[in-house]
């Protein structure tokens, strides 16, 4: 990470390829994962009538969308340019939100695991639009994965070595007008000046390195997505299951 945010020039057609999977649990895929109760949920009435619609920033960085006082904590670590964790989105997305952050029973925090130079424009580009847009851009950005990243994978090591001599706080903004990350954004309203402002921001980056410190360090991560419920890492899902397939099981059993 801090290699990676002051210029390492790694080929980045191979740090788009993986998910930094070294044997972590919750990058596996399976058969033979337990059945999920179809009970339903106790609903926690939400204040404003839709936990769904409450997201705020956590002292760890990450956002929170839920209930804060819930009594099941899911986080996930993620990285942007993750096909795993783009795969989790799409598969678990809705229903994690409908029927279990909606409940009132479980929050949903997401921790973004930063793994090069692409990832990290647009994770700083997704966190700086704040808590209101966070989770639907980081679910737009998941579905067109393929699309953005198809641009950073053709770069040269050329181009890579140019930008990595930029100064610091220029380079994250290199590296995503050079994927089309800033396009991204800017077609959904993000004018460009801010765009330029985000990712000059050296706060962020710091804020991000220590963010995978934390995971690294503490959260015991090895890969993503990477997941843990009330602070335990969840253990490998069946050989052969999804994420989702070994994480909701898990989630029913924390819910009682």
């Amino acid at each position: 990470m801090k290699a990676l945010i002051g210029g390492a020039t790694l080929t980045l057609a191979l740090l788009l390829a993986g998910c930094g999977d070294g044997g972590d649990a919750n990058s596996a895929a399976g058969n033979g994962t337990p059945a999920v109760s179809n009970e339903p949920l106790t609903q926690v009435q939400a204040p404003n009538g839709d936990w769904t619609q409450v997201v705020t920033e956590t002292q760890e960085g990450g956002f929170l969308m839920g209930n804060p006082n819930a009594p099941v904590k899911l986080v996930e670590y993620a990285s942007l340019t993750c096909p795993h964790c783009a795969t989790f989105s799409e598969e678990a997305g809705e229903k994690l939100k409908n029927e279990y952050v909606k409940s009132g029973q479980v929050s949903f925090e997401f921790r973004n695991f930063v793994m090069n130079p692409i990832d990290l424009a647009a994770t700083m580009l997704v966190r700086c639009q704040g808590t209101g847009p966070f989770f639907k851009s980081t679910e737009q950005l998941f579905a067109t994965q393929q699309q953005w990243t198809a641009g950073a994978a053709k770069m040269s090591p050329a181009d890579q070595q140019r930008i990595a001599a930029l100064p610091r706080d220029q380079q994250a903004a290199a590296f995503a007008k050079a994927a089309g990350i800033d396009t991204f954004f800017r077609q959904r309203g993000m004018p460009e000046a801010r765009v330029n402002s985000c990712l000059a921001d050296q706060q962020s980056v710091q804020k991000l390195v220590k963010m995978n410190e934390t995971a690294v360090e503490r959260d015991k991560l090895e890969g993503t997505p990477h997941f843990l419920i009330n602070g335990e890492p969840v253990p490998a899902p069946a050989p052969g299951s999804s994420p989702w397939q070994g994480l909701e099981p898990k989630l029913r059993e924390a819910i009682g």
